[in-house]
């Protein structure tokens, strides 16, 4: 299996340019990230975090508007499909508007072989792939495919390497421009320290303005190319997959530069100064690496990023350094050499009775005292260097980090870096960056990062990252802002940014905005944004838009089920397995829906009409799958003076016997009543019936039916209607108020 890594492709239809009549462009964008390739494919980390980080860029230096973008994560086939169906419906309205061009980018990424995309097991072929981008109505059809598989730091990924897209045309440029990630023989990767593929992450810094060697503000096609391929074939020559080698196809004709990102969109941006030189890293406030350049000293550098804080990480001279910073609205923030702190590479011990460093540069001091973070033994030692303990005694604790040991405090624990050990406290936790042990409060954890241990409060926790292991314990509410590894458990709400692996337990509400893998418990509501593989259980609401599991509830609302529902009311789109309620909705069933009403719109809704020996005049409504039906039943008696009518219900299976032949067996209960006084003695009866029709499908909305029924009926007290049938009956008296009555009889009808 090689690897596929499709980057850029462009399908260019010539369209008249005049210098003189500029045309108004609009960009359309639909990105799809897959991570799940197949039961037979390893489940990828980071493809739906590169679809994100590249519409993000788009939105940003791109042109592209919010409502011009499709973002799609964790589909399958037809969920593709329909983005392209959107996007079509898009370029067709914006078309109407006026827009005299329309641009249409694809960006895709996930598992893929020789023969197409792969999507959750299923395939979408490159014919396909191509005729749907040929179908858009747009002056330039795009296309960005970055097909990855998953593994450890460096992954390879799952597909034949082949040409792939991403083209943004001058009004005056047509034809096309192919780039691959790697050669026809090599593996593309990507890496666990980027959180993403290495080839993606750089076109994206390339994008974000490291790639603009003119400094003009844009950057171009052949810029982007030639970063991404320097930045890619360096960081590979060392990883398990060996070195990339990305390739190019471009043929191009007509004037203008093919500009990808005009980095004066943005209304913040970051300069890096003259004198600055060395390899950055710049990083989001949640730690996500969004920008990486080797910066050369002698010209400045300007980088297109929203605002917000950052923390720039600098490589230079054989020492490590780091900035922290905030890039405010409508102002360029520089940042130059003076900005910078250093911290180690390793964890050393000076000679001569010296202080020992942590692997991150911080000063290790094993013990910390403090009234306050300004008060403290941490102060009086290390002034304001970066410091990592052991162990910490205080009314608030503060430090940069905590390294495997203890906080104990009375107030709060305040630390800017990692907390790899136990922190306790009466008020609040707060770690700038990943927490490895635990947090305990009455009051407030917060981590800025992940969270690979436990946080357990009275009231609020809070998870900057991801949340693995024990994980988060509270009376109120537990909020991940990433994935979910391990058990939210609350009386309020469990709220998860991403995908949750694990259980999440409260009283009030459960949230995964991703896939939620495992269980969902509440009285309350459980919802899940993409995907849920495991029980929803709660006393009120379950919602997922695809359903692979047990939904158990008042109300069960799904997509796509694969499984079961059990609820009073269950809804969805299409059931592989079971609805078992009172009422059951859904557009098709593939199994048994049970339920007192069940509709299926793929299913059946018949009206009946038809004679018996038992009422002259019936009809029947008859709704539900393609098997099973409910039937509900109506008839009027046969005599002149009509004085009685029956009401009732049934449940039954529909038989297919070739084209126009089938066979519908039921049982039907029903209660025959006096037109005069339905509340007589009269009315004391039931008929119970077991019914079995041949029918013959004449035209597609008439056939005619026939059948035996086997009749039972039952009254109480003194009835008026002795005899329900002018059939013969046997007669039976069970007691001195009851009778029973039972006959074979017949029915006749026509079917609507």
């Amino acid at each position: 299996m090689r690897a596929l890594v499709i980057l850029l492709f462009a399908l260019v239809a010539a369209t008249p340019a005049h210098a003189a009549e500029a045309a108004a462009v609009r960009r359309l964008a639909l990105l799809v990230g897959v991570n799940d390739g197949g039961p037979e494919r390893v489940r990828l980390r980071y493809a739906e975090t590169d679809a994100k980080a590249f519409s993000t860029v788009l939105s940003e230096l791109g042109g592209v508007l919010p409502q011009d973008r499709v973002l799609l994560t964790d589909v399958d086939r037809a969920g593709v499909l329909a983005g392209f169906d959107k996007v079509r419906r898009l370029a067709e309205g914006v078309r109407t508007a006026g827009a005299r061009r329309v641009e249409v980018l694809l960006y895709y990424s996930g598992h893929s072989d020789d023969e197409g995309l792969l999507l959750k097991g299923q395939r979408l072929d490159y014919g396909e792939l191509r005729r749907s981008l040929e179908g858009l109505p747009a002056d330039v059809r795009i296309a960005v495919l970055d097909s990855c598989a998953s593994g450890a730091f460096a992954r390879k990924k799952g597909g034949v390497s082949r040409p792939a897209f991403l083209v943004d045309s001058g009004i005056q440029v047509k034809g096309h421009a192919i780039l691959t990630s790697s050669s026809a023989d090599e593996a593309s990767q990507e890496s666990d320290r980027l959180g993403g593929s290495f080839f993606t992450h750089h076109l994206l810094s390339g994008l974000r303005g490291a790639a603009d060697v003119t400094h003009d503000g844009r950057v171009t096609l052949t810029e982007a190319y030639q970063f991404a391929f320097h930045e890619t074939l360096s960081r590979t020559e060392r990883t398990q997959g060996g070195a990339q080698h990305p390739n190019y196809d471009i043929e191009l004709a007509g004037t203008g530069d093919l500009v990808m990102t005009d980095l004066r969109a943005t209304t913040a941006g970051l300069v890096l100064t003259e004198p600055l030189e060395g390899r950055l890293y710049v990083r989001d406030a949640v730690g996500t690496l969004v920008v990486e350049v080797q910066k050369q000293s002698g010209r400045a550098t300007e980088l297109g990023l929203a605002p917000g804080a950052y923390r720039a990480r600098r490589e230079w001279d054989g020492g490590v350094s780091e900035a922290a910073f905030t890039l405010k609205e409508g102002a360029r923030t520089p940042l130059a050499p003076g900005d910078f702190l250093g911290v180690g590479h390793e964890a050393t011990v000076m000679r001569g009775g010296g202080v020992a460093v942590s692997p991150q540069g911080r000063q290790q001091l094993p013990v910390n005292l403090s009234l306050v973070p300004s008060m403290s033994t941490n102060t009086l030692r290390a002034g304001r260097a970066a410091v990592e303990n052991r162990f910490a005694l205080g009314v608030v604790n503060g430090g940069t980090a905590l390294g495997g040991g203890l906080a104990l405090a009375l107030a709060g624990n305040v630390y800017d870096a990692e907390v790899s050990g136990l922190a306790m406290a009466l008020g609040f936790n707060t770690s700038g960056a990943d927490v490895g042990g635990a947090q305990l409060s009455l009051v407030t954890n917060v981590a800025g990062g992940a969270v690979r241990g436990a946080q357990a409060t009275l009231g609020l926790n809070v998870a900057n990252g991801d949340v693995d292991g024990v994980g988060q314990l509270a009376l109120g509410a537990n909020v991940t802002r990433g994935a979910l590894g391990g058990v939210q458990a609350a009386l309020g709400a469990n709220v998860t940014t991403s995908d949750a692996t694990g259980m999440q337990l409260s009283l009030g509400v459960n949230h995964a905005n991703g896939t939620m893998k495992g269980v969902q418990f509440t009285l309350g509501v459980n919802s899940v944004a993409t995907a849920a593989r495991g029980i929803q259980g709660s006393v009120l609401l379950n919602r997922a838009p695809s359903l692979t599991g047990l939904q158990l509830g008042l109300l069960n609302v799904g997509g796509d089920v694969s499984g079961m529902q059990l609820g009073l009311i269950n809804v969805a789109d299409t059931v592989h397995g079971m609805q078992l309620g009172l009422v059951n909705v859904s557009d098709e069933v593939n199994g048994v829906p049970v339920g007192l009403v069940s509709y299926e719109k793929k299913g059946q809704l018949h009206l009946e009409v038809f004679g018996s020996d038992v009422q002259l005049t019936n009809v029947a409504l008859k709704f539900g799958g393609k098997h099973f039906y409910t039937t509900l039943l109506a008839g009027l008696g046969p005599d002149d003076r009509i004085q009685r009518f029956s009401l009732g219900l049934g449940f039954g299976g529909h038989i297919p016997l070739g084209s126009r032949f089938w066979v519908d067996v039921d049982v039907a209960a029903s209660q025959v009543l006096s037109t005069r006084d339905p509340f007589s003695s009269a009315s004391n009866n039931l008929l119970s019936q077991a019914r079995a029709m041949l029918g013959f499908q004449v035209m597609p909305r008439l056939a005619v039916f026939a059948g035996p029924t086997y009749n039972v009926a039952f009254t109480w007290g003194e009835p008026e209607f002795a005899k329900l049938t002018t059939l013969p009956v046997r007669s039976h008296t069970l007691d001195a108020d009851t009778r029973m009555q039972r006959w074979p009889g017949f029915q006749v009808g026509v079917r609507l």
